[in-house]
């Protein structure tokens, strides 16, 4: 089972002046620990009430990510996950085909149909409707695999429109970033899932049976598009704190491990001290390369 860390919240001892060196720590203890990414979220406000007031410190994705490709060499580097209206389909590719140059092939394609409308709203985005939030997922997804596929034909999609889709730089991962999509629904995200995904991301929150129903959903559109259900990399997010038994997070992790789930990333709430992500690949990491 794979591990990785989610950086949620960049509000620190030290206020402002402190984010980019804590970043540093961050990426520079991940690099080191064995960790196989580094996520961050795709919001521009911080969540709230989950995480912290709004106006609390959050830092714009891809920019984070391009800091850390550069204090990086090994770890991979991704959005969990990429809000599908922030940025036309076009730009998208260009951004992650630039994160994966500059990381020299280390970028992941995290994405989703995004709800977050406070923020949207609050910074100018359009907000369109969740069935065309759906609508612009799957046409961003084809659009992407177009775009790293180096075919240039003219797009006249529905929602986006692309005279030239032309993508150079190429994007360096071989044969292109895989792609994650995050969230549930079993409809249209779980089919987006078996039809393009390299991984799919579920809550945990609703427990191992809500899970195992989801994956059974999942394993159904495989089995319709003829699709291969055990190529698709199965992840879930968890929060760990400083001091926490290595046994303990283990077995936290060990039924998600039984019902197929092989990529866990964790939320680590003193992670700016560095020390609770280098005892994370010391020991989380090897105990979970064992279930």
């Amino acid at each position: 089972m794979k591990a990785s860390v989610q950086v949620a919240n960049f509000t620190w001892p030290g206020g402002d002046a402190a984010i980019a060196p804590a970043l540093r720590t961050i990426g520079e203890a991940a690099d080191g620990a064995g960790l196989d990414t580094l996520w961050v979220m795709d919001h521009f406000f911080q969540l709230e009430p989950m995480i912290g007031p709004a106006d609390n410190a959050m830092l714009e994705a891809y920019t984070a990510l391009s800091y850390l490709a550069g204090i990086t060499e090994r770890i991979r580097l991704g959005t969990l996950v990429t809000g599908i209206h922030y940025r036309t389909a076009g730009l998208l590719a260009k951004t992650v085909t630039t994160l994966d140059v500059l990381s020299e092939g280390r970028a992941w394609l995290g994405i989703g149909a995004g709800w977050y409308e406070r923020e949207s709203v609050g910074l100018g985005f359009p907000y369109p409707s969740l069935a065309d939030r759906f609508e612009q997922l799957e046409e961003t997804i084809k659009i992407v695999l177009q775009m790293w596929d180096g075919d240039r034909t003219p797009i006249d999609g529905t929602h986006f429109q692309l005279t030239e889709p032309i993508n150079s730089p190429q994007a360096l991962s071989d044969p292109r970033p895989p792609i994650l999509i995050g969230g549930s629904g079993e409809k249209k995200t779980l089919r987006m899932v078996a039809q393009y995904a390299d991984a799919c991301n579920l809550f945990v929150f609703g427990g191992p049976d809500e899970l195992r129903h989801k994956l059974d959903i999942l394993k159904a559109h495989c089995e319709r598009l003829g699709r291969d259900y055990d190529e698709i990399s199965k992840t879930a997010a968890f929060i760990i704190y400083t001091g926490q038994p290595t046994a303990e997070i283990v077995d936290q992790v060990r039924p998600w491990a039984a019902m197929g789930f092989d990529h866990v990333m964790f939320s680590v709430p003193e992670d700016y001290k560095g020390t609770p992500i280098v005892q994370l690949g010391a020991e989380i990491v090897p105990a979970l390369a064992e279930l």
